[in-house]
This record gives C-alpha cells, sequence and structure tokens, in this order.
C-alpha cells in the first residue's frame, strides 16, 4: 500500500494511505538509501510503501524518488546532515527583523541551500506592527534587496492577522515548508491559517532576544483551502553541506549571473585581479552582506566545521 508520511515522532512515522487512512510505521532495520548519509534515511512529505501488519501498524518497505529535500547540518562537527522535509512545492522562511533579530548570514545560508536542492523560497516578515524608526527602514531594506534577488517578500502581522489573506493564498493547493528561527512566530501563523490546530506558542527570552523552541518535531498540517504546512521545530543555526566551493556561488544567483563575465573560469571571487564578483560588490549591484554570507560558508568549507548560531 503507498502513502505519504506526514508526521515523524523519532522511531514512529505516521503514513497518510491513499485511501486516507493515518497508519503509525516504523522502518525495518535495515532499511537504508543509498548514498544519503542523512540521520533520517525517510522524512516528512516522502512518499512510500508500507505493509500492515495486524495490529494495525505497519513497516515502511519503499521510498519512492524525491522531487527535490532540503536538509541542515545534523550537529556540531557531525558529518551528517538532517533531511528537514522532501517533495516541497516552497519553502516559506519566516524572518523578523527583531523580536528576535534575524541575521542576513542565516537568511542566505537557508537561501542557498534551498537553491542547491531546488527548493522555491519566499520570504515572510513577520511581527511588522512592532517595527519603527531603524527596524522599518531595516525592513524595507531588505525587501528591496531580496525582492531584486528574485524572492518573493511579504509584510505579516499573525497577531493582528494583517497580511495573512495574502500568505493563505500563497500556500492554496500547495506542499510548504514553514521554517525560521525559535519565536519568530510559526505556530502562531499555523493556529491563524489552521482553526483548531492548537499548537504550542512560545516567549520571547527578553535577556538573549531569542525564541524559544516549542515545536519538537516535524508534521504536515492540512490545510482548510487544500495543500499542507510543513512545520519544523525552530533552526538556531543553518551549516551548509555537501557543497563543494567551486558551487556554492551558483546557489547565490546574483553572484552567479555576475560570475559568467570573471576571467577565470574557476574564480573564487575573493582575490583574483579583474574578478567582475569583487567589481560588482564595489559598485554596489552585489550587496556586502550577501557577499559576506557567500564567505562565511566558504570559511565553514575549509574550516569543515560547523558554526552553532547566526
Amino acid at each position: 500500500m503507498k502513502g505519504l508520511v506526514i508526521k515523524n515522532t523519532g522511531s514512529w512515522y505516521t503514513v497518510r494511505t491513499d485511501d486516507g487512512r493515518d497508519i503509525e510505521s516504523k522502518i525495518k532495520g535495515n532499511f537504508r538509501l543509498k548514498e544519503i548519509r542523512s540521520t533520517n534515511p525517510i522524512t516528512v512529505g516522502d512518499r512510500v510503501a508500507i505493509d500492515i501488519n495486524n495490529e494495525g501498524t505497519a513497516f515502511i518497505t519503499e521510498i519512492e524518488d524525491r522531487k527535490n529535500y532540503i536538509v541542515r547540518r545534523a550537529s556540531n562537527l557531525s558529518k551528517q546532515f538532517h533531511i528537514i522535509a522532501a517533495n516541497l512545492d516552497q519553502a516559506m522562511l519566516i524572518a523578523t527583523i527583531n523580536y528576535p533579530i534575524t541575521t542576513t548570514i542565516f537568511m542566505d545560508r537557508f537561501l542557498a541551500t534551498a537553491e542547491a536542492y531546488n527548493v522555491p523560497v519566499k520570504i515572510i516578515f513577520n511581527k511588522i506592527d512592532r517595527y519603527k524608526g531603524e527596524d522599518l527602514e531595516r525592513l524595507e531594506e531588505l525587501t528591496r534587496l531580496y525582492t531584486s534577488i528574485g524572492y518573493p517578500c511579504f509584510n505579516l502581522c499573525a497577531k493582528t492577522e494583517e497580511g495573512l489573506d495574502t500568505i493563505r493564498a500563497e500556500l492554496k493547493d500547495k506542499i510548504t515548508l514553514l521554517s525560521g528561527h525559535s519565536g519568530v512566530g510559526k505556530s502562531t501563523i499555523i493556529n491563524k491559517l489552521v482553526p483548531g490546530v492548537n499548537l504550542k506558542t512560545g516567549g520571547i527570552s527578553e535577556y538573549h532576544n531569542k525564541g524559544m523552541h516549542t515545536t519538537t518535531f516535524s508534521e504536515m498540517i492540512d490545510l482548510p483551502e487544500g495543500g499542507y504546512l510543513i512545520d519544523t521545530p525552530g533552526i538556531k543555526g543553518f551549516g551548509t553541506f555537501d557543497m563543494e566551493d567551486a558551487e556554492i556561488s551558483h546557489y547565490f544567483p546574483e553572484i552567479f549571473k555576475e560570475a559568467e563575465n570573471c576571467r577565470f573560469g574557476n574564480c573564487s571571487h575573493r582575490h583574483e585581479p579583474g574578478c567582475v564578483v569583487l567589481q560588482a560588490i564595489q559598485e554596489g549591484t552585489i550587496s556586502e552582506s550577501r557577499y559576506k554570507s557567500y564567505l562565511s560558508i566558504l570559511s565553514d568549507k575549509e574550516e569543515s566545521k560547523y558554526r552553532e548560531e547566526y
């Protein structure tokens, strides 16, 4: 029998079968995907085959090919990665200018990883009711930057529901990953979009201005208008994975576009004479924050480590 993995709580997976039943399922001990060094061989969003037993639970026996997936580094210094979700139509990165701060390095790492695994991204700036002065200027600055690169940006106040109808229309009939730091309002957004789901919401640590985890596992949530939202635990850091140095610039669309005119095919865009990317940064056509994010990923590769906080 075939079905869709809609929830993962560690050793158990909930599979929604094609005839509409939710079956608690486990992986057979020897089940591993070839050439994938992940901590979880199966993830939310996977299409699988299951064998149902007499107790009403099942073993997952097969996984269908994925059209895409998105990953993060499993843990500090880990050589493996964790697959967050698979078979996505899009991801929505929930960011906050403040309360807590979402850094551009974190955003750019998420965007680069999504580019690497062919997942389209839209950026949602939440908590717009709280921004005044410099925060509001920063919101406008980041919206201009990411829109110019090709990432659609939306403003939202989940608390008052300002902008929520626009987000609802963008989600209709799609499988969407919702991601971002703890505290940016993911659970509040889902509670507003799906009445009755009642996800636990957390506060912000006033001392650290960081969110506190409320979601502890990944889950697909049915949207009333059609489609699914995939809720994930809040991510503190985003270590990139399995990117060769020469490929990293490919996942920054504006750098990749300029790099086609570089004198050297293997240009690292750091010190080479006549590098058009460096020239574009000086001229302001590539933002310094994006270039800084590019360098930070190169630095990670050179030092073979993953920094927790961004």
